[in-house]
């Protein structure tokens, strides 16, 4: 296994104060001007070696492989035919997430956001009721599972794919702020607020305010212009990259752990599991016969019998049980299938790039003020009002399924909903972001939360499902989409969303509507007219892929090439997840 470094704070410490106390300069070879040189500009170049590794991280080496099937293709859907791609390195959690790491980040929420904001601790929350079955008791694991000492080593379930990624871009602002202050570039929070916390992107605009107490031992800036202390920045590499969710040929290609199945070039043998051979027991001397991951072995059959536990776990296993693959990761076969970032198309192999191959990209900017300058952080919670909109009202949404018709409160309710929500979607169109977080905030309040009594059960409800749709929280940096305008110029993207890119968009459906603007208009929630969601597939742009077997699972679902998919808003309990990070640098490091 390739070597790697973890992080190391006193020698980040170290090359922070090399960089201070640098006396002698560097020259540069194309204007002769020195480095780090206050009488010569104080543009600074800081000593580096390569990137850290993260918290709980692995860094996986990459390289090509054959991505797809290795299993056979039983369901006939040929939505993984086998395809060459290079994958470059990156960094995987060498374990699922925990139950007691999603426990640390929902007692972060609640302390920050608690008394303000509880929609958004609402949001996070895993759905513990995944675990009920109609003929099967499992209210011990509705009670028990996610918050009894006995499961904090077990992977937490029960997590949609928002909730997941979410957690990934909190733990990306906790690691990035420990070591500014395990440094002393800033000074310990004890009280973080809802608009008052450090945010990695917030603290790396200078001109933001709003991440915690900043002490006076930051770095000295020699600039001539500039005088006094600096934050730290992007080009002294003290910060780490983004945690994020694995892509599937990210998880794919570290669950197969070819680097342990290869002489030079040559891939000895395409494995089906992420071990060698073709069956799923040991022959390890010590432990031979027994199985090498958590999974159902047949029908009825979840652990083996009382005396001999085939897999010694009826549900889910601690995240280090079983035998890590030759990365050095634990269960990428078994215990918990796992999100990955990907929205799902059957035929995505056929049309994504054969390099870091993905399918779900939305680009976004940061919204500016009319200075041209990064707008300050958020007061408000934003909320995707479309969506809203579209789940309240749609055919399948909630009006649609309510057991009892509405009375006349209820439906005066109704109506100033989709009122109040008409007039956010203008305002947002108008791009006039905070007006429209005003409003609908406003609405809130005066139509959900202050509603007389013969309407607190429906308003309950609608502010629960609402929760769902929580895009951005206060503390946090307002995005958009970019639009098609300040893309004429470019000529490898024009659209923000390219998630239906050769696959559900206007250029790949058969249509007598030659206008694609139209076209638009009949496409519901991101659903293309190619797969008519609801009726013959229920594959739109809000359908993720999830990798991996598990412990519900039969041992065809444990090759690494398996691929399903599930609403991102959906959660089941036997779907879990990792965080992976973007390697920058070097594919191979400094030894």
């Amino acid at each position: 296994m390739i070597k790697q470094k973890s992080i190391s704070f006193f020698g980040v410490l170290a090359v922070v104060l090399m960089m201070i106390s640098c006396t002698s300069h560097d020259q540069s070879p194309t204007t002769g001007w020195n480095y780090n040189d206050p009488e010569n500009g104080g543009f600074e170049v800081i000593p580096y070696e390569e990137q850290e590794t993260g918290p709980g991280l692995v860094l996986i080496e990459g390289g090509t492989f054959v991505m797809g099937r290795t299993e056979q293709d039983i369901h006939y859907d040929w939505s993984n035919q086998p395809h060459r791609t290079t994958v470059p390195t990156f960094y995987m959690d060498m374990t699922e997430v925990r139950n007691i790491d999603y426990i640390e980040y929902l007692h972060w929420l609640k302390r920050v956001y608690g008394d303000e904001n509880p929609r958004i601790i609402q949001k996070a929350l895993p759905d513990s009721l995944v675990w009920r079955e109609k003929t099967s008791y499992n209210e011990p694991y509705v009670d028990y599972y996610l918050r009894h000492p006995a499961y904090r080593d077990y992977p937490v379930v029960g997590v949609n794919w928002l909730q997941a990624r979410d957690y990934c871009s909190w733990r990306s602002d906790r690691v990035n702020e420990f070591i500014l202050v395990s440094i002393g570039i800033l000074n310990y929070q004890e009280s973080p607020t809802s608009d008052n916390h450090f945010n990695t992107d917030a603290y790396l605009v200078s001109s933001i305010n709003g991440i915690g107490e900043e002490s006076d031992k930051q770095l000295i800036d020699i600039s001539p212009n500039g005088g006094g202390l600096r934050r730290a920045r992007m080009e002294d590499g003290i910060l780490l990259p983004k945690y994020r969710l694995p892509t599937e040929a990210e998880w794919e290609y570290a669950a197969l752990g070819l680097i342990g199945n290869t002489m030079y070039e040559r891939v000895v043998e395409r494995r089906l599991y992420p071990w060698n051979g073709h069956i799923t027991r040991t022959d390890d001397s010590d432990n031979y016969g027994d199985m090498v991951a958590n999974f159902r072995r047949g029908r009825g059959d979840y652990m083996g019998v009382a005396g001999h536990l085939n897999d010694a776990a009826d549900i889910t296993a601690p995240v280090y049980a079983y035998w890590p693959n030759d990365y050095g990761l634990y269960n990428m076969a078994g215990n918990v299938a796992e999100w990955v970032m990907d929205v799902y198309r059957p035929l995505s192999f056929e049309d994504m790039e054969s390099h870091n191959s993905f399918r779900g990209n939305v680009y976004k900017t940061y919204v500016r003020d009319n200075t041209g300058a990064i707008a300050d952080k958020l007061y408000n919670t934003i909320y995707d009002y479309e969506g809203i909109r579209t789940w309240l009202n749609s055919d399948n949404g909630f009006y649609a399924n309510l057991s009892n018709e509405l009375d006349d409160d209820e439906v005066k309710l109704q109506e100033d909903l989709n009122n109040t929500l008409d007039e956010v979607i203008e305002l947002q169109n108008e791009r006039r972001y905070e007006d429209a977080a005003i409003a609908f905030d406003d609405m809130l309040q005066d139509k959900i939360y202050g509603n007389p009594s013969s309407t607190v059960y429906i308003a309950a409800e609608i502010a629960k499902g609402i929760s769902d749709f929580i895009v951005a929280k206060p503390g946090e940096l307002r995005q958009r989409e970019v639009t098609i305008e300040e893309n004429l110029s470019r000529r490898n993207y024009r659209k923000s969303n390219n998630i239906n890119y050769l696959d559900g968009d206007y250029a790949s459906n058969y249509s007598q509507d030659t206008d694609w603007r139209n076209w638009q208009d009949k496409t519901i929630s991101g659903t293309s007219k190619m797969y008519d969601y609801g009726k013959t597939s229920m594959i739109n742009d809000k359908a993720r892929v999830y990798k991996g077997g598990s412990w519900k699972d039969g041992a065809y679902w444990l090759s690494p090439g398996a691929r399903r998919f599930l609403d991102e808003r959906q959660a089941k309990s036997f779907i879990g997840f990792r965080c992976a990070m973007t390697r920058v640098g070097s594919p191979v490091g400094n030894y």
